[in-house]
Protein backbone atom coordinates (compact mmCIF):
# COMPACT_ATOMS: atom_id res chain seq x y z
CA UNK A 1 0.00 0.00 0.00
CA UNK A 2 1.33 3.49 -1.06
CA UNK A 3 1.38 6.45 1.05
CA UNK A 4 -2.23 7.80 0.50
CA UNK A 5 -4.13 11.11 0.99
CA UNK A 6 -7.47 12.16 -0.50
CA UNK A 7 -8.59 15.99 -0.95
CA UNK A 8 -9.60 15.98 2.83
CA UNK A 9 -6.64 14.06 4.27
CA UNK A 10 -5.24 17.05 6.70
CA UNK A 11 -6.96 19.07 9.54
CA UNK A 12 -6.31 21.92 11.12
CA UNK A 13 -6.51 21.21 14.62
CA UNK A 14 -9.41 23.74 16.09
CA UNK A 15 -8.59 27.16 16.40
CA UNK A 16 -4.57 26.32 16.75
CA UNK A 17 -1.97 26.64 14.11
CA UNK A 18 -1.59 22.76 14.60
CA UNK A 19 -1.78 21.08 11.23
CA UNK A 20 -2.58 17.39 11.24
CA UNK A 21 -3.90 14.22 9.48
CA UNK A 22 -7.59 14.29 9.27
CA UNK A 23 -6.87 10.63 10.54
CA UNK A 24 -5.35 9.81 14.37
CA UNK A 25 -4.38 6.79 15.86
CA UNK A 26 -5.37 6.00 19.62
CA UNK A 27 -3.09 4.23 21.72
CA UNK A 28 -5.94 2.82 24.40
CA UNK A 29 -5.20 -0.82 23.18
CA UNK A 30 -1.93 -0.91 22.65
CA UNK A 31 -0.71 -0.05 26.53
CA UNK A 32 -2.19 -3.51 27.04
CA UNK A 33 -3.80 -4.45 30.15
CA UNK A 34 -4.33 -2.46 33.56
CA UNK A 35 -7.31 -2.78 35.85
CA UNK A 36 -9.17 -1.49 38.72
CA UNK A 37 -8.38 -2.27 42.16
CA UNK A 38 -11.04 -4.21 42.74
CA UNK A 39 -9.98 -6.28 39.25
CA UNK A 40 -12.40 -4.20 36.37
CA UNK A 41 -10.41 -4.54 33.26
CA UNK A 42 -9.42 -1.37 31.39
CA UNK A 43 -7.30 -2.43 28.63
CA UNK A 44 -7.80 -4.40 25.54
CA UNK A 45 -6.12 -7.69 26.73
CA UNK A 46 -2.99 -9.01 25.62
CA UNK A 47 -0.47 -7.26 23.40
CA UNK A 48 2.66 -7.19 21.25
CA UNK A 49 4.94 -4.25 21.80
CA UNK A 50 6.66 -5.10 18.91
CA UNK A 51 3.85 -5.64 16.93
CA UNK A 52 3.10 -2.35 18.32
CA UNK A 53 5.72 -0.11 17.55
CA UNK A 54 5.72 -1.64 13.82
CA UNK A 55 1.98 -0.40 13.34
CA UNK A 56 2.99 3.01 14.38
CA UNK A 57 6.13 2.98 11.78
CA UNK A 58 3.31 1.75 9.34
CA UNK A 59 0.99 4.70 10.16
CA UNK A 60 3.86 7.17 9.87
CA UNK A 61 4.64 5.61 6.41
CA UNK A 62 0.86 5.80 5.14
CA UNK A 63 0.08 9.46 6.71
CA UNK A 64 -0.90 9.46 9.49
CA UNK A 65 0.67 12.01 12.22
CA UNK A 66 -1.60 12.10 14.75
CA UNK A 67 -1.18 10.56 17.66
CA UNK A 68 -3.77 10.10 21.22
CA UNK A 69 -2.71 8.10 23.78
CA UNK A 70 -3.15 9.12 28.17
CA UNK A 71 -1.18 8.71 31.50
CA UNK A 72 -3.18 6.10 32.25
CA UNK A 73 -3.34 3.39 29.21
CA UNK A 74 -1.38 0.56 30.29
CA UNK A 75 -0.64 2.94 33.72
CA UNK A 76 2.16 4.91 31.76
CA UNK A 77 3.33 1.57 29.09
CA UNK A 78 1.48 3.30 26.50
CA UNK A 79 3.01 6.78 26.51
CA UNK A 80 6.48 4.84 26.96
CA UNK A 81 5.97 2.88 23.48
CA UNK A 82 4.88 6.11 21.25
CA UNK A 83 7.36 7.66 22.77
CA UNK A 84 9.90 4.61 21.98
CA UNK A 85 7.95 3.90 18.45
CA UNK A 86 8.25 7.89 17.60
CA UNK A 87 11.63 8.65 18.48
CA UNK A 88 13.32 11.09 16.35
CA UNK A 89 10.33 11.22 14.25
CA UNK A 90 8.82 13.03 17.33
CA UNK A 91 9.07 16.52 15.69
CA UNK A 92 7.06 15.02 12.50
CA UNK A 93 4.25 14.07 14.30
CA UNK A 94 1.22 15.84 16.85
CA UNK A 95 1.23 14.07 20.09
CA UNK A 96 -1.98 14.81 22.33
CA UNK A 97 -2.04 12.54 25.60
CA UNK A 98 -4.73 12.72 28.99
CA UNK A 99 -4.29 13.56 32.72
CA UNK A 100 -6.64 13.20 35.91
CA UNK A 101 -6.51 9.71 36.49
CA UNK A 102 -4.53 8.14 39.47
CA UNK A 103 -2.63 4.95 38.77
CA UNK A 104 0.05 2.54 39.87
CA UNK A 105 2.62 1.90 37.61
CA UNK A 106 4.39 -1.45 39.43
CA UNK A 107 0.63 -2.93 40.07
CA UNK A 108 -0.47 -1.55 36.77
CA UNK A 109 -4.01 -0.58 38.60
CA UNK A 110 -5.91 2.38 38.52
CA UNK A 111 -7.09 4.23 41.87
CA UNK A 112 -9.01 7.20 41.35
CA UNK A 113 -9.05 10.58 39.88
CA UNK A 114 -7.23 13.95 40.98
CA UNK A 115 -8.75 16.96 39.80
CA UNK A 116 -6.45 19.86 41.63
CA UNK A 117 -3.79 22.15 39.44
CA UNK A 118 -0.69 20.68 41.64
CA UNK A 119 -1.71 17.05 39.84
CA UNK A 120 -1.63 18.12 36.62
CA UNK A 121 1.63 19.56 37.03
CA UNK A 122 2.74 16.39 38.36
CA UNK A 123 1.49 14.49 35.94
CA UNK A 124 2.56 16.56 33.05
CA UNK A 125 6.00 16.20 34.18
CA UNK A 126 5.50 12.38 34.27
CA UNK A 127 4.38 12.05 30.58
CA UNK A 128 6.97 14.09 29.44
CA UNK A 129 9.33 11.97 30.85
CA UNK A 130 7.64 8.67 29.37
CA UNK A 131 6.99 10.35 26.10
CA UNK A 132 10.91 11.45 25.68
CA UNK A 133 9.75 14.51 24.70
CA UNK A 134 10.01 18.09 26.45
CA UNK A 135 6.58 19.56 25.06
CA UNK A 136 3.13 17.65 24.35
CA UNK A 137 1.20 19.02 21.37
CA UNK A 138 -2.33 18.56 22.83
CA UNK A 139 -2.83 18.18 26.90
CA UNK A 140 -6.64 16.91 27.69
CA UNK A 141 -8.21 16.82 30.88
CA UNK A 142 -9.30 12.82 30.92
CA UNK A 143 -11.99 13.42 34.03
CA UNK A 144 -15.18 13.20 32.24
CA UNK A 145 -17.42 14.51 34.62
CA UNK A 146 -15.07 16.83 36.39
CA UNK A 147 -17.22 19.79 38.45
CA UNK A 148 -17.16 23.24 36.38
CA UNK A 149 -15.96 25.55 39.21
CA UNK A 150 -12.54 23.45 39.41
CA UNK A 151 -12.50 22.49 35.49
CA UNK A 152 -11.90 26.27 34.90
CA UNK A 153 -8.99 26.10 37.62
CA UNK A 154 -7.70 23.44 35.37
CA UNK A 155 -8.14 25.69 32.12
CA UNK A 156 -6.22 28.60 33.48
CA UNK A 157 -3.03 26.02 34.38
CA UNK A 158 -3.39 24.75 31.05
CA UNK A 159 -2.54 28.41 30.09
CA UNK A 160 0.47 28.72 32.04
CA UNK A 161 1.68 25.48 30.68
CA UNK A 162 0.93 27.28 27.11
CA UNK A 163 3.04 29.81 28.64
CA UNK A 164 6.29 28.01 29.94
CA UNK A 165 6.41 25.67 26.19
CA UNK A 166 5.03 22.49 28.19
CA UNK A 167 2.09 22.10 25.98
CA UNK A 168 0.74 23.85 22.21
CA UNK A 169 -2.71 22.99 23.15
CA UNK A 170 -5.36 21.76 25.88
CA UNK A 171 -8.53 20.42 25.29
CA UNK A 172 -11.13 17.90 27.60
CA UNK A 173 -12.59 14.44 27.00
CA UNK A 174 -15.58 14.70 27.49
CA UNK A 175 -19.46 13.75 26.20
CA UNK A 176 -20.85 17.26 27.94
CA UNK A 177 -21.24 20.41 26.12
CA UNK A 178 -21.67 21.98 29.02
CA UNK A 179 -18.66 21.40 30.45
CA UNK A 180 -16.35 21.22 27.13
CA UNK A 181 -17.61 25.03 26.96
CA UNK A 182 -16.20 25.96 30.17
CA UNK A 183 -12.75 24.68 28.60
CA UNK A 184 -13.41 26.44 25.00
CA UNK A 185 -13.38 29.96 26.96
CA UNK A 186 -9.81 29.59 27.12
CA UNK A 187 -7.49 31.29 24.00
CA UNK A 188 -5.77 28.41 23.73
CA UNK A 189 -8.18 25.24 23.82
CA UNK A 190 -8.39 23.24 20.85
CA UNK A 191 -10.66 20.35 20.80
CA UNK A 192 -13.04 18.69 22.77
CA UNK A 193 -12.51 14.49 22.32
CA UNK A 194 -15.74 12.68 22.86
CA UNK A 195 -17.46 9.64 21.64
CA UNK A 196 -18.69 9.95 18.20
CA UNK A 197 -19.80 6.83 15.50
CA UNK A 198 -22.49 6.62 12.80
CA UNK A 199 -24.34 4.50 15.92
CA UNK A 200 -23.76 6.86 18.44
CA UNK A 201 -23.81 10.73 16.72
CA UNK A 202 -23.37 13.69 18.88
CA UNK A 203 -24.89 16.97 17.28
CA UNK A 204 -24.94 18.88 20.36
CA UNK A 205 -21.24 18.45 20.77
CA UNK A 206 -20.41 19.17 17.00
CA UNK A 207 -22.71 22.19 17.39
CA UNK A 208 -20.15 23.43 20.12
CA UNK A 209 -17.26 22.53 18.03
CA UNK A 210 -18.75 24.76 14.96
CA UNK A 211 -19.60 27.68 17.12
CA UNK A 212 -16.29 27.51 19.20
CA UNK A 213 -14.00 26.45 16.43
CA UNK A 214 -13.14 23.45 17.95
CA UNK A 215 -11.59 20.41 16.47
CA UNK A 216 -14.09 17.40 17.24
CA UNK A 217 -11.58 14.12 17.90
CA UNK A 218 -13.39 11.56 18.20
CA UNK A 219 -12.93 8.70 20.29
CA UNK A 220 -14.75 5.06 20.03
CA UNK A 221 -15.12 6.05 16.17
CA UNK A 222 -15.57 1.96 15.92
CA UNK A 223 -18.03 1.64 18.58
CA UNK A 224 -15.01 -0.45 20.40
CA UNK A 225 -15.00 -3.03 17.40
CA UNK A 226 -18.78 -3.62 16.51
CA UNK A 227 -17.59 -1.19 13.14
CA UNK A 228 -14.65 -3.68 12.08
CA UNK A 229 -16.90 -6.79 10.70
CA UNK A 230 -14.49 -8.80 13.16
CA UNK A 231 -17.11 -9.51 16.06
CA UNK A 232 -19.97 -12.02 16.35
CA UNK A 233 -22.66 -12.57 18.78
CA UNK A 234 -21.80 -14.38 21.50
CA UNK A 235 -18.43 -14.94 20.71
CA UNK A 236 -16.58 -14.38 23.72
CA UNK A 237 -13.64 -11.69 24.40
CA UNK A 238 -10.55 -12.67 26.52
CA UNK A 239 -10.48 -11.69 30.26
CA UNK A 240 -8.28 -8.76 30.52
CA UNK A 241 -10.62 -7.18 27.52
CA UNK A 242 -12.57 -4.26 29.24
CA UNK A 243 -15.25 -4.89 26.59
CA UNK A 244 -15.36 -8.66 28.34
CA UNK A 245 -17.06 -7.13 31.73
CA UNK A 246 -17.76 -3.70 30.04
CA UNK A 247 -18.75 -1.10 32.57
CA UNK A 248 -21.97 1.32 32.55
CA UNK A 249 -20.81 3.72 29.96
CA UNK A 250 -19.80 1.07 27.61
CA UNK A 251 -22.83 -0.19 25.47
CA UNK A 252 -22.80 -2.51 22.66
CA UNK A 253 -21.86 -5.89 24.75
CA UNK A 254 -22.79 -8.17 27.32
CA UNK A 255 -20.98 -9.43 30.32
CA UNK A 256 -19.21 -12.56 29.58
CA UNK A 257 -21.71 -12.66 26.47
CA UNK A 258 -19.27 -10.48 24.17
CA UNK A 259 -21.21 -8.19 21.43
CA UNK A 260 -24.94 -7.63 21.50
CA UNK A 261 -26.78 -9.33 18.82
CA UNK A 262 -28.83 -6.20 18.32
CA UNK A 263 -26.01 -3.85 18.17
CA UNK A 264 -24.42 -6.11 15.48
CA UNK A 265 -28.21 -6.45 13.18
CA UNK A 266 -27.70 -2.42 13.21
CA UNK A 267 -24.11 -2.33 11.71
CA UNK A 268 -25.69 -4.97 9.30
CA UNK A 269 -28.20 -2.58 7.88
CA UNK A 270 -25.46 -0.57 7.22
CA UNK A 271 -22.71 -2.45 5.89
CA UNK A 272 -23.87 -2.06 2.17
CA UNK A 273 -23.30 1.68 2.98
CA UNK A 274 -20.30 1.44 4.49
CA UNK A 275 -18.95 -0.63 2.23
CA UNK A 276 -19.61 1.12 -1.20
CA UNK A 277 -16.64 1.27 -3.62
CA UNK A 278 -14.57 -1.08 -2.15
CA UNK A 279 -14.19 -0.03 1.17
CA UNK A 280 -13.99 -1.86 4.30
CA UNK A 281 -16.67 -1.51 6.82
CA UNK A 282 -14.04 -0.11 8.98
CA UNK A 283 -13.10 2.44 6.37
CA UNK A 284 -16.50 3.44 5.49
CA UNK A 285 -17.54 4.10 9.47
CA UNK A 286 -14.50 6.36 9.16
CA UNK A 287 -15.83 7.90 6.23
CA UNK A 288 -19.29 8.83 7.40
CA UNK A 289 -17.04 10.57 10.42
CA UNK A 290 -15.30 12.78 7.58
CA UNK A 291 -18.82 13.19 6.14
CA UNK A 292 -20.30 14.52 9.68
CA UNK A 293 -18.62 17.67 10.06
CA UNK A 294 -15.57 19.00 8.33
CA UNK A 295 -13.96 19.55 11.81
CA UNK A 296 -13.99 15.73 12.90
CA UNK A 297 -10.29 13.71 13.95
CA UNK A 298 -11.56 10.41 14.07
CA UNK A 299 -8.50 8.78 16.52
CA UNK A 300 -9.47 4.19 15.75
CA UNK A 301 -7.58 2.15 18.63
CA UNK A 302 -5.19 -0.68 16.45
CA UNK A 303 -3.03 -3.40 18.07
CA UNK A 304 -1.59 -4.41 14.38
CA UNK A 305 -0.01 -3.91 11.18
CA UNK A 306 -3.15 -5.15 9.73
CA UNK A 307 -5.10 -3.06 11.64
CA UNK A 308 -2.99 0.03 10.86
CA UNK A 309 -3.21 -0.74 7.11
CA UNK A 310 -7.34 -1.09 7.44
CA UNK A 311 -7.40 2.08 9.45
CA UNK A 312 -5.43 4.26 7.07
CA UNK A 313 -6.41 2.82 4.23
CA UNK A 314 -9.83 4.93 5.00
CA UNK A 315 -8.06 8.11 3.63
CA UNK A 316 -7.84 7.28 0.33
CA UNK A 317 -11.38 7.39 -0.13
CA UNK A 318 -12.36 10.17 1.95
CA UNK A 319 -15.83 10.64 3.03
CA UNK A 320 -18.93 9.41 2.29
CA UNK A 321 -21.63 11.68 0.14
CA UNK A 322 -24.44 13.74 1.59
CA UNK A 323 -26.90 11.11 -0.33
CA UNK A 324 -25.17 8.28 1.57
CA UNK A 325 -25.22 10.32 4.61
CA UNK A 326 -29.15 10.79 4.19
CA UNK A 327 -29.54 6.72 3.43
CA UNK A 328 -27.58 6.34 6.41
CA UNK A 329 -30.31 8.04 8.28
CA UNK A 330 -32.88 6.43 6.94
CA UNK A 331 -32.09 3.39 8.07
CA UNK A 332 -30.63 3.83 11.36
CA UNK A 333 -34.87 5.67 11.61
CA UNK A 334 -36.24 2.41 10.90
Amino acid sequence: MESIKHRNGHRTLGRSNIEISALGFGCWAIGGEWQTVDGQPLGWGKVDDEESVRAIHRALELGVTFFDTADAYGTGHSERLLGRALGKRRTDVVVATKWGNVFDETTRTASGQDDTPEYARRALTASLKRLGTDYVDLYQLHISDADLERAAQLRYICEEFVCEGLIRAYAWSTDDPERAAVFAQGPHCAAVQHRLNVLQDAPEMLALCEESGLASINRSPLAMGLLTGGRAAGQPLEAGDIRSAPPAWLPGFQRGEGADAQWLRRVDGLRSVLTSEGRTLAQGALAWLWARSPRTIPIPGFRSVAQAEDNAGALRYGPLTADQLTEIEEILAR
